[in-house]
């Protein structure tokens, strides 16, 4: 017996071939999605598009999603603020590089406008800050001019805007110089 098939266990197959053609579609497309929605949470459209192209009739994927609102299984408002609070914490990404995520996943307009009201430009900075940082204790041995083109590009690719770039990396260089002057004198 391979390791693949100890793995696998019944329970782990995938839902057509436990139910068998004759299985109901929609009891098969809600253990498909319950599946998906073990793993994180997902928007209505992102969780749509997986079961359509797991071979989900549209009728019965859209039947099946309604449903899963209703029960509060799936809902985009609690999907767009944990993914936000998700990709802030841990990715330290900006507030327009979380609309256009939430935007790829198909959430509401007015839903992400909603979720991202309470971000203003001083958490913006706050987080860029604590980003670069981090990025300027692997670069402050570098050049100068090289040392703030690493650290407004690794702002930049997080999606800060070029006013929260540049006056962060200001303040990070001249905090950073100022720490190495103080440690050469003590």
């Amino acid at each position: 017996m391979t390791f693949q098939q100890r793995r696998r266990r019944p329970a782990e197959e995938a839902p057509s071939q436990a139910h068998g053609p004759d299985a109901n579609p929609m009891d098969v497309a809600r253990e498909m999605a319950l599946r998906i929605l073990t793993l994180r949470d997902h928007s209505r459209q992102e969780l749509g598009d997986k079961l359509l192209a797991k071979g989900v009739p549209e009728d019965v994927c859209g039947e099946m999603l309604d449903r899963f609102e209703d029960v509060g299984l799936l809902n985009d408002q609690n999907f767009a603020e944990q993914w936000t609070r998700s990709r802030r914490n841990s990715r330290k990404l900006s507030r327009m590089a979380v609309r256009r995520e939430l935007q790829t996943k198909g959430v509401d307009r007015d839903v992400i406008d909603q979720t991202l009201e309470g971000i203003g430009h001083d958490d913006e900075v706050q987080l860029a800050t604590e980003l670069a940082q981090k990025k300027w204790r692997q670069v402050k041995s570098l050049p100068r001019e090289v040392a703030y083109r690493r650290l407004a590009g690794a702002l930049a690719r997080k999606g800060y805007s070029s006013a929260v770039v540049g006056q962060v990396v200001r303040d990070v260089m001249d905090e950073g110089s100022d720490d190495s002057l103080g440690d050469e004198f003590e």
